[in-house]
């Protein structure tokens, strides 16, 4: 059964843009684990535009199920990683200006760079990520770093403008999900995806788990956060 990750980011983004101390993302995390999530999402990012250290650090002695960080291979972030210690750390591409993660990692270009993070991240006993776009060569090459899973970027599946590019974007998709599979790595999928688009990637099977977090917090701001993620988790397991 596939497991949902939420992502808790944009909920600290609301609380950082007043600079206040609410909403809380770790509340909304426990309150996400309470409604059936496999686990809890937030990217460090370098210039703290949301998650802050204080995030990481309550989060890492209050999730129950699997805390996942997501961050870019830096001396800062690795040696943060190798102190708090979540369970999984998914290595992401990061560009200060961007206003989310906009592709995959380039394995290819950055292999020595890659396999040494994440040598040092495994021998801490974490399991570690890479997120990669639906790239036959960049999966064959992040195997070779000797991560234990990838992350496949759906971002382009989702913004797809036609039919036909979606549909063209899916079999990109399903086939890194075998390949990944074939090359005995752990498949998870994210970016982009809600509860509209999900249901077709989960279909495909392979994949055992998804992070998603934008439409869950935006969905919550309508609904509350335990029948959003209720109802993605129900999505999510074939409902």
């Amino acid at each position: 059964m596939p497991r949902l990750g939420v992502n808790v980011d944009h909920v600290a983004t609301v609380r950082q843009a007043r600079g206040t101390t609410e909403p809380d993302p770790v509340t909304a995390a426990a309150l996400a684990e309470l409604a059936g999530a496999g686990g809890i999402t937030v990217h460090l990012r370098e210039d703290r535009r949301h998650i802050q250290d204080r995030d990481l650090e309550v989060l890492r002695r209050t999730v129950q199920t699997r805390l996942n960080l997501e961050m870019a291979a830096t001396e800062e972030m690795v040696g943060i990683a190798l102190r708090v210690r979540p369970d999984c750390v998914t290595l992401v591409p990061e560009k200060r200006q961007e206003l989310t993660t906009e592709g995959g990692l380039d394995v290819i270009g950055q292999a020595a760079a890659l396999t040494a993070t994440v040598e040092r991240l495994r021998a801490a006993g974490i399991f570690v990520s890479l997120f990669v776009d639906p790239d036959l060569a960049q999966i064959g090459a992040a195997q070779k770093t000797g991560t234990d899973a990838i992350e496949i970027h759906t971002g382009l599946y989702c913004d797809a403008k036609t039919p036909q590019k979606q549909a063209s974007e899916l079999v990109k998709i399903e086939q890194a999900v075998r390949i990944g599979r074939q090359l005995e790595l752990a498949v998870h999928a994210g970016h982009g995806l809600n509860y509209h688009n999900v249901r077709a990637v989960v279909a495909l099977g392979g994949i055992e788990e998804f992070n998603i977090g934008h439409s869950i917090v935006s969905r919550a701001v309508l609904v509350g956060m335990e029948r959003a993620v209720r109802e993605m988790v129900t999505l999510i397991e074939g409902g």
